[in-house]
């Protein structure tokens, strides 16, 4: 099954996510911040990536063109609080294949997830 690496600064966001994927059948990998995704891609190559946008260290944005510079193929979908909107349009200007809206339901999580490893 394919690895996920998810990524939030909240860990009951990081471990929500999380179970919703492992009782899926994923293999789930975190990081807390943006500078720990980076990290994780490059040791770990996940087959996608559920990235928050707002985190201390790095943002999402920032750790998104750095992984794009790493693999240019990643597939990373965006998690991102209502408001968002103009946050999204750049994510997906750099790269970003999708984006979910917090509080994320677990059908969603993988529908993205889904579409993701396709």
């Amino acid at each position: 099954m394919a690895t996920i690496l998810v990524v939030d600064d909240a860990a009951f966001m990081r471990m929500r996510m999380s179970k919703i994927l492992s009782e899926a059948g994923y293999d789930v990998i975190q990081a807390g911040n943006g500078v720990e995704a980076v990290e994780q891609y490059r040791g770990q190559k996940p087959d996608a990536v559920l990235m928050d946008i707002t985190m201390p260290e790095m943002d999402g944005l920032t750790a998104l063109r750095e992984i794009r510079a790493i693999d240019p193929q990643a597939r990373v979908a965006m998690v991102t609080a209502l408001g968002q909107q103009q946050v999204v349009l750049e994510a997906v200007k750099q790269g970003a294949k999708d984006f979910l809206v917090k509080p994320c339901e677990g059908e969603r999580v993988l529908a993205a997830v889904s579409k993701l490893c396709a």
